[in-house]
């Protein structure tokens, strides 16, 4: 797995990656929670940043969190979680039943 981060706009053209998305993530899709949990975890802690961790799929969406996470980064899990579970209703009653 390539991983490019967000903040470096140049590391797809460096790589010699062409795509439109390249460098411009702001979600993250992983195969399992395991995976996801490394992937979070590996650009979060060196640079001391604060990442919102939610686990989609499942009946309701799932606060993720780390016992090294700040309340900043908790309470935007939770903020993120509430949001998608809003959009989620939402869009569930406008389908014809």
């Amino acid at each position: 797995m390539l991983f490019l981060r967000p903040s470096r706009s140049d590391r797809a053209r460096i790589k010699g990656i062409k795509s439109e998305v390249a460098d411009r993530s702001q979600i993250l899709v992983v195969p399992d929670l395991e995976g996801g949990n490394m992937l979070a975890k590996n650009p979060t802690f060196p640079a001391h940043a604060d990442a919102a961790r939610v686990v989609l799929g499942a009946r309701v969406p799932i606060v993720l969190t780390s016992r090294a996470d700040s309340v900043r980064a908790r309470m935007a899990s939770c903020a993120v979680r509430v949001l998608y579970a809003d959009a989620r209703r939402r869009t569930a009653a406008l389908q014809p039943t």
